[in-house]
């Protein structure tokens, strides 16, 4: 006999308070993963998890990596179930806290401020991801605690070093992809459109990140004896990175369109509530600026980009130092969209930089990431759970949007367990993610624990 969904939402709405006082103790963890002083505090975090999933019938422990902890549990569900296996996936690890001064209450003591939103609770880590992990494990628990089981069979999965890159990340899974692997991924780590309205993300690009430097002469020189004469590295790669793109705001890399394609979902955007004025006001800019003939939304979410993030050389202390340098560095990102290999657009790269490269000098490429876009299928029946349970949550149905950012977990836990990733997300634009006074509204965090627990019922049924 299948369990019965109403009396979970009941203990559920019960029991709230305890619900966020379980949030707050997570997040007075100061789990700075990037910060080797905050070690202890990081791995305690992971213990809080370990703990908080056994006292809920999951069988959990602590996985040493050569970095931070996983934390891995599992629960059968009930004898027989058909339904699908879920997996979920987060991170307890969260951002440094400076500037310190910016903050207006203390970063690692959870404070409630009451908006004309409603409460809301101000802390790092308050929404990424410790607020979002919070909403699955207390629909978790509030199944556990009413029926002793869940409605399928569930296994967590939840790393801490997602905020420096995740270097333990795809190790792990290659060595543990039996364990873990599933029928679907469940990831709340995304946003919503805005806070009356859900959102689900079916697609995310992808990534390339290299760091270039060109090298030139064999020492720095002095540019009064040598100006003029030798190739200057810093001028080089101001000219070549200069070419990047056309007058018409395309990409110039060989081959860097061949696998790019229209996007049926492109069109459906064009109907979405988006203002464009205020989503640019954000960045402190009031026109557009890109790919000729495409909409912002096109080409945030779903046209390739390609951009120089940092560019270093040569003397750049107080005063005067006229050198040629004889190395000049750069930092540079490519998003890409479905069906671009990032290997080829890698390839591509380095044929137009070897292109336009002088006569002594030559390119030392580092590669910082390379990862494809994920697009999850129209057809999934793990997509139309998803928008069932949001839509009985909020009443309205959830938005099918793009996001223009990427992360990484999503594509290795694609490539290398074979999954598709739900990314069902209660976080809004202006939750400060990353930045002092980060938040989370009560509101959403409540509206993910019903979201979670209606979730698992609707994949229950799926047989």
């Amino acid at each position: 006999m299948p369990l019965l969904l109403e009396p979970v939402l009941a203990h559920l709405d019960a029991n709230r308070a305890p619900a966020i006082e379980r949030w707050k103790e997570l997040l007075r963890i100061p789990s700075i993963g990037t910060d080797p002083t905050r070690n202890a505090d990081t791995r305690r975090a992971a213990e809080w998890l370990v703990s908080n999933l056994r006292s809920i019938g999951f069988d959990t422990s602590l996985r040493e990596t050569a970095g931070q902890p996983m934390v891995v549990g599992h629960h059968p569900g009930p004898d027989g179930a058909a339904g699908p296996h879920v997996l979920y996936y987060g991170h307890y690890d969260v951002q440094p806290v400076e500037p310190l001064e910016l903050w207006l209450s203390p970063p690692f003591e959870p404070t409630m401020v009451t908006t004309e939103r409603g409460p809301r609770l101000v802390a790092r880590g308050a929404v990424d991801d410790k607020g979002q992990v919070m909403t699955w494990l207390e629909a978790l628990r509030a199944w556990h605690e009413v029926h002793g089981n869940l409605p399928v069979r569930v296994s967590v999965f939840l790393e801490g070093e997602e905020e420096s890159g995740s270097p333990s990340l795809v190790p792990f899974l290659e060595a543990n992809r039996d364990e873990l692997r599933a029928d679907v991924c469940v990831v709340s780590d995304t946003g919503m459109w805005d806070i009356d309205t859900p959102a689900i993300a079916t697609m995310l690009r992808g990534l390339v990140y290299v760091e270039l430097t060109l090298s030139g002469p064999a020492r720095d020189l002095h540019s009064g004896m040598y100006g003029g004469a030798v190739p200057n590295p810093l001028n080089v790669l101001t000219r070549v990175l200069g070419q990047l793109h056309d007058g018409e705001g395309r990409v110039r890399i060989p081959g860097f369109y061949d696998q790019v394609r229209e996007l049926e979902e492109a069109r459906q955007w064009a109907a979405l509530p988006f203002d464009e004025a205020a989503f640019l006001a954000g960045a402190g800019i009031k026109v557009p600026q890109g790919e000729a003939g495409r909409s912002t939304l096109e080409r945030t979410w779903s046209r390739p980009t390609c951009d120089i993030n940092g560019i270093w050389g040569g003397y750049t202390g107080p005063g005067s130092k006229t050198v040629i340098p004889a190395k000049a560095s750069a930092k540079l990102s490519c998003r890409l969209v479905p069906d671009q290999d990032p290997e080829r657009i890698l390839a591509g790269l380095r044929e137009f930089l070897k292109a336009r490269t002088p006569a002594e000098c030559h390119w030392e490429i580092a590669t910082h990431g390379l990862s494809p876009a994920i697009r999850l299928p129209a057809d999934s029946p793990y997509l139309e759970a998803a928008k069932r349970a949001l839509e009985a949550v909020f009443d309205r149905p959830p938005l099918m949007i793009g996001m223009g950012g990427s992360i990484p977990a999503v594509e290795a836990i694609k490539r290398l367990l074979g999954m598709d990733s739900l990314l069902v997300g209660f976080g809004l634009e202006d939750d400060l993610v990353h930045s002092p006074n980060e938040k989370f509204e009560v509101r959403c965090f409540e509206a993910g624990m019903r979201t979670h627990t209606r979730l698992l019922a609707e994949l229950a049924k799926l047989g």
